[in-house]
């Protein structure tokens, strides 16, 4: 007989994420290192030991986890995507390309404010923070480390810019859940959502403002060179190879689902490969 879980009892996976997800930082001082998927199959066999228990049967267990699964494919799917979209701009060159012309052109102080313009505008023409970050984001990146900025700051420009984009744009994902699940409309809940990341996208570009022009990062003319030159050494740059991301973004415009887009975009990528890094 079927028979209702207390709160406690109900809480006790989660606790016990919490607990060892924890210890795992503690041991080994790091939230990327040591076991953390040993931790999450522990957690989903003690929540299944109690569903057991509290008299669920085993085919009604087996269907909820097959339908989750199935829930969280598509995002699986797109992050072995984004994998592949970014291994083959690499190897095409088009991130090297962004690096070697993105050195002449920003201003170091400037920088790091034009990082989130640039992120935020990308990530609402993509829909997709995970896609931003993973092609103009590495860009950005090298450009950065190239001016002799600090990795860690650089990226937090980054991932300001590109969640920003993530949460407005009519083209996300859980930017399209969200209001499906609390029944209104898209753009009404765009419209909400603009009371919080507007003041926040602001905050951002004001810290990141005062960062650029307050600290002493200056483009070492020896070291863009440098890194132009490494550049120059490994691939054969071109504006040309702007097209790639230019088609991406023009398919993603005319609103094709991410999972063809992004495929379309490593596709090219990797035909470019051939073409330019022969």
């Amino acid at each position: 007989m079927k028979r209702e879980a207390s709160l406690i009892i109900a809480l006790l996976p989660i606790i016990v994420l919490i607990v060892l997800l924890t210890s795992n930082v503690f041991l080994f001082d790091d939230t990327l290192a040591g076991a953390n998927q040993i931790a999450l199959i522990l957690s989903a066999a003690l929540a299944g030991i109690i569903s057991i228990r509290l008299g669920l049967p085993w085919n009604k267990i087996r269907e909820k986890m097959v339908s989750t699964i199935g829930s969280a494919m598509p995002s699986m799917l797109i992050l072995l995507l984004i994998g592949s979209l970014a291994g083959t701009w690499m190897i095409s060159g088009v991130v090297p390309a962004m690096i070697y012309y993105g050195l002449d052109i920003i201003n170091p102080k400037m920088f790091l404010f034009t990082a989130v313009v640039v992120s935020a505008i990308v990530s609402v023409a993509t829909g997709s923070s995970w896609s931003t970050i993973a092609t103009i984001g590495v860009a950005l990146l090298g450009i950065g480390k190239a001016l002799g900025m600090s990795e860690a700051v650089v990226a937090g420009a980054i991932i300001s810019g590109a969640y920003f984009g993530d949460k407005v744009s009519p083209l996300s994902d859980t930017t399209n859940l969200a209001p499906a699940m609390a029944g209104t409309d898209l753009f009404t809940h765009i419209r909400y959502m603009f009371y919080t990341t507007i003041p926040s996208l602001t905050l951002a570009l004001i810290i990141f403002l005062v960062i650029g022009f307050s600290g002493s990062h200056s483009a070492a003319p020896d070291n863009v060179q440098t890194v132009k030159a490494a550049i120059d050494g490994t691939f054969n740059t071109s504006p040309l190879l702007f097209l790639v991301p230019a088609i991406l973004l023009t398919i993603i415009i005319l609103k094709v689902p991410p999972l063809p887009s992004l495929l379309a975009g490593t596709l090219l990528g990797g035909i470019f490969a051939i073409i330019f890094q022969p």
